[in-house]
């Protein structure tokens, strides 16, 4: 691993309490850090997923799984249906 993605990886890390999210950073950069990391952990390429589905996986990190699932969605790491009844791990 690269000095920037280990960098990173602690970064990511350093959010997280006893398996839990601790905080959503407000930076931009950050927050887009940690999306991918999230998305990459707990969501399977081309697996289509329920909206309880996701928010069960999301509540594991952390309880605002409203907020975290609008991020992953307008950052692209994942997509929804119109309807927003599923969703699938994006870039």
């Amino acid at each position: 691993m690269s000095d920037q993605g280990t960098s990173t990886a602690r970064g990511v890390h350093a959010l997280f309490s006893r398996g839990r999210l601790t905080t959503v950073p407000r930076k931009s950069a950050r927050r887009e850090q940690l999306l991918v990391h999230l998305a990459q952990t707990l969501f399977e390429p081309g697996r289509v997923y329920t909206e309880r589905e996701v928010n069960d996986a999301l509540l594991g990190v952390h309880d605002d799984c409203a907020a975290l699932r609008r991020h992953l969605v307008v950052a692209g790491l994942l997509t929804r249906t119109k309807d927003g009844c599923s969703y699938r791990r994006g870039r």
